[in-house]
């Protein structure tokens, strides 16, 4: 197996067999930094040293908030991923040397359900930080089928690429934050001239908005946080409401009378829920109109009451949209590396051994950004 070189105090090469790591060992406890032997990749396998990993509410939610993984405890949590192919088991060579996103949703390929373009439900799909461990480490073993190759990559992980303005260590949210709205966006038929409507316009939210601006939909973003609306403004919203305090049909009424004054359509709107909250999906709900679309993108454990007969009354559709199927990740990339989804002014990058500081710093909601560890 190919194994990392690094230097020395004295400027002498190193051999790194060694992976470093932070496992989550129990519930609300310290993530926990161990050294492993370097795993040796089996057929079909990747061995990808990790250039960045996102930090998604996810993870806090298998630490925090008691989700549970499919993995046994330990386990080293992360599914946002970029990094460099070093070695490749059988059958996977020729990504040996490339830079690659990691799908944090990774279908087997083969199954009735993949053939038939449902991977999102496959059954023997990989969610790496939950079946297997994740991208809080230098290393990662995954399947090394749908690993999206990162085209100019030159050998420098720092390096921008493209018009993106960001390097492949930033590029790690396109593995969640990123495809995850790209999906909803394409199931939803969304194009040019639609209303398209997101509901929390944080981390998935945020892009999610820039994503449809792309396709030149004409956006509006809710949220109840006036900074997050003003950036908003700057990267795609054509129209902006703080929905603190109000109550569904007056947010209705608000984004009619902006269609109707702006010659967007009043009906058929796409509406993306986004916030994952009790409040946000009821919100969504209550905005469904003639021949309109609901995806519903985010995740609460509340339950919430709606009347399902609006769907019937309006000749409405509601779906649920599970990660992003890998066949997706290049477009999405290309409108990253073109610089039309900007990636860098909504990330912040963070030394991995301070991944438990990053961790209570999103708890306590000091951290604005969403912050992408980088291994030593």
């Amino acid at each position: 197996m190919h194994v990392t070189e690094m230097a020395d105090a004295r400027g002498q090469p190193r051999r790194m067999n060694k992976l470093i790591a932070w496992e989550m060992t129990a519930s609300k406890e310290p993530l926990r930094r161990v050294e492993m032997d370097m795993p040796v990749p089996g057929p079909s396998q990747a061995l990808v040293r990790v250039a960045g990993c996102g930090v998604c509410h996810t993870d806090l939610s298998f630490w925090w908030d008691g989700v549970r993984t499919r993995h046994a405890l330990p386990l080293v949590l992360g599914h946002e991923i970029s990094g460099v192919v070093e070695a490749a088991g059988a059958g996977a060579e020729a990504l040996v040397g490339k830079a690659v996103i990691v799908p944090a949703v990774i279908p087997c390929g083969h199954c009735d359900a993949c053939k038939d373009g449902r991977g999102n439900i496959c059954p023997k799909q990989i969610f790496p930080g939950n079946d297997l461990h994740g991208g809080f480490a230098s290393h990662v073993v995954v399947p090394a089928e749908g690993l999206c190759p990162v085209p100019g990559y030159t050998g420098n992980p720092d390096a921008l690429l493209g018009a993106s303005g960001v390097s492949l260590r930033e590029l790690s949210v396109l593995a969640d934050a990123i495809s995850t709205p790209w999906q909803a966006i394409q199931r939803s038929g969304l194009r040019a001239g639609d209303v398209a409507v997101f509901i929390g316009v944080g981390g998935v939210g945020g892009f999610g908005v820039q994503l449809a601006a792309a396709v030149g939909a004409r956006v509006v973003a809710l949220d109840v946080d006036d900074g997050r609306l003003a950036r908003m403004r700057e990267h795609g919203a054509a129209h902006t409401v703080n929905v603190r305090g109000k109550v569904a049909k007056d947010i209705r009424k608000e984004i009619g009378d902006w269609a109707k004054s702006s010659g967007a359509p009043s009906t058929r709107w796409k509406i993306f829920e986004t916030s994952g909250t009790s409040a946000g999906q009821e919100t969504a709900f209550a905005l469904l109109n003639h021949g309109a679309y609901l995806a519903v993108v985010g995740f609460t454990m509340d339950t919430v009451t709606v009347r399902l007969s609006n769907l019937m009354a309006f000749d409405a559709r509601a779906e649920g949209t599970w990660g992003c199927l890998p066949s997706l990740y290049p477009s999405a990339l290309d409108l990253v590396l073109a610089g039309k989804v900007k990636v860098a002014p909504f990330v912040e990058r963070r030394p991995l051994d301070t991944v438990n500081d990053v961790f209570a710093a999103i708890r306590a909601h000091t951290m604005p950004n969403r912050p992408v560890l980088i291994p030593a």
